[in-house]
């Protein structure tokens, strides 16, 4: 596809660098997996002048593994081998990665708003990063960094960021090191304290800089057993019901590692970008919303189509099978616009 105004390609340079440092992102993701298994400690505790193995968590919770013997001494010096070397791995994959960031901010390969990065990265930090997916327009970021090219900033502007919480799994809101305390406003709070719940819309909060973050929610089949509120803390977020997002919770999950300006990475899980032009063509179809949204719900089902036919071929609309057919039918053949023919 030749350049034009709504999808643009990027620089060779832009894109090795954004290859290289994805490949280190990853691998620290892995090294982190990795270290979760030496999580804690190992130490000797000498019992009425007997030497015990014994295994400490990081809430302090001791298990005993036996006496010393050959085979207790065997899996004490496995372990702290294990954990060393998971420690200095990770250690200079982060050395690794402030040099991408800054390699990545010098090429200006990323343009994600640093904010969705910091975000992401607190999400995935608390360790509940699964049961939220980002839907809407931030969308887009994870969809161009795929393709490698540049979507019309026109499509991407906005000023809020929405979170789809899979509330059919259970959320609790604390990590392994009991750092959270203060529920997911507490995680928005620890990046800019200026964040607040609105006092007309509890599933909304904004920053001094009229920055809101959404939490959303499926209806659910019996909406009085559907959970609402994220946790039991008295001033966290509450989620608004989202019509018809069971069908986003239903379709394939996209996940690609975008970067913001100022050369920072995070994982970014959201739709299946085939969803998202089925999504935002339904949207764009409920008389009930307002005009210029639908509009804008129109514009940007047709350049993710088109990011689709032109950059990511291997995403077959006709493979998706989660939409009503009414819906699936509706799909772009020529440069008129979005018509509603069949799939074929």
């Amino acid at each position: 596809m030749k350049n034009n105004l709504e999808i643009l390609e990027v620089s060779e340079d832009v894109i090795r660098q954004y290859i290289n440092s994805k490949s280190a992102f990853t691998a620290l993701e892995q090294a982190k997996l990795r270290a979760t298994e030496f999580r804690g400690g190992m130490i000797w505790k000498n019992v009425k002048g007997k030497d015990y193995l014994v295994r400490t968590s990081t809430r302090g919770n001791q298990t005993g593994l036996g006496s010393k013997s050959d085979i207790t001494q065997a899996i004490y010096e496995k372990f702290i081998s294990g954990k060393t070397s998971a420690e200095e791995f990770r250690s200079g994959l982060k050395n690794s990665i402030i040099q991408h960031e800054r390699l990545n901010r010098a090429l200006r390969v990323g343009r994600t708003p640093s904010i969705i990065v910091e975000i992401l990265n607190a999400i995935e930090k608390a360790g509940i990063a699964d049961k939220f997916m980002i839907i809407g327009t931030n969308a887009l970021y994870a969809y161009e960094t795929s393709a490698g090219v540049l979507i019309n900033e026109r499509h991407l502007a906005t000023n809020d960021f929405d979170l789809l919480w899979d509330n059919r799994k259970k959320l609790s809101l604390a990590t392994k090191e009991n750092a959270l305390v203060k529920g997911m406003l507490g995680i928005l709070k620890n990046i800019d304290p200026s964040f607040k719940l609105r006092d007309d819309q509890l599933y909304t909060a904004v920053n001094k800089d009229g920055y809101e973050v959404d939490i959303l929610r499926r209806i659910g089949h019996d909406n009085n057993q559907e959970p609402s509120r994220l946790s039991s803390l008295e001033d966290d977020f509450w989620a608004v019901k989202a019509k018809n997002a069971d069908w986003l919770l239903s379709a394939p999950k996209f996940s690609e590692i975008v970067v913001a300006t100022n050369g920072k990475m995070a994982r970014m899980t959201t739709v299946d970008p085939r969803a998202f032009v089925l999504f935002k063509l339904w949207m764009a179809e409920q008389v009930d919303r307002d005009p210029l949204k639908r509009t804008r719900d129109s514009s940007q089902a047709k350049v993710v189509f088109d990011l689709i036919g032109s950059y990511l071929p291997q995403f077959n609309f006709a493979e998706l099978k989660i939409f009503p057919n009414k819906i699936s039918e509706w799909i772009i053949t020529d440069s008129d616009g979005i018509k509603k023919i069949k799939i074929k």
